[in-house]
């Protein structure tokens, strides 16, 4: 390799370069669903295409999926990066709902899996049916209250199927 000062002067320059584009981004490979066009602005990917809601500044999400068919609201618990489902020991999610100026509550209950070993008051899945559901594509919601690893979060309003992000 030729030891000259312009060779030294590259090498150099590639290092530095390498650093800082590393630096830039945590120095890690960004999952799947961040976008880091603009001012760092992070887009979640909901893993089965639901609705996302952000608890906190993004310590933990909620993901919303209705089953028109089934009248059914399905919540999943998952980490801030919406790719772990996090477990929590609640007996019921509630969440108030608003359509055409109505508005009533949905009591989520907890479902088992056995695949997974989830059971009710340790699970990351709740759901609720309702005949509204069925047609309703549309509302206005607020999470009254849900409590993840110590940290109680209440009030957090969003509009489905848009979110709250």
């Amino acid at each position: 390799m030729n030891n000259t000062p312009i060779s030294r002067f590259s090498i150099a320059l590639l290092a530095v370069s390498l650093s800082a584009v590393l630096i830039g981004c945590g120095g890690k490979e960004e999952p799947a669903g961040h976008d880091h066009a603009g001012a760092h602005k992070h887009e979640h990917r909901a893993p089965h295409g639901g609705t996302a809601i952000v608890l906190g500044k993004e310590a933990f999400h909620l993901e919303l999926v209705r089953t028109a068919e089934a009248g059914l609201l399905t919540c999943y618990v998952l980490d801030g990066h919406m790719e772990s489902f996090i477990r929590i020991p609640s007996p019921h999610l509630s969440i108030e709902t608003t359509v055409s100026n109505r508005t009533q509550t949905l009591e989520l209950l907890p479902v088992a899996n056995a695949a997974t070993g989830e059971k009710s008051g340790d699970t990351s899945q709740f759901e609720a049916r309702a005949e509204w559901l069925k047609t309703t594509t549309n509302f206005t919601g607020k999470v009254l209250g849900i409590t993840i690893k110590g940290t109680t979060f209440t009030d957090v309003t969003f509009r489905f199927p848009e979110g709250n992000e």
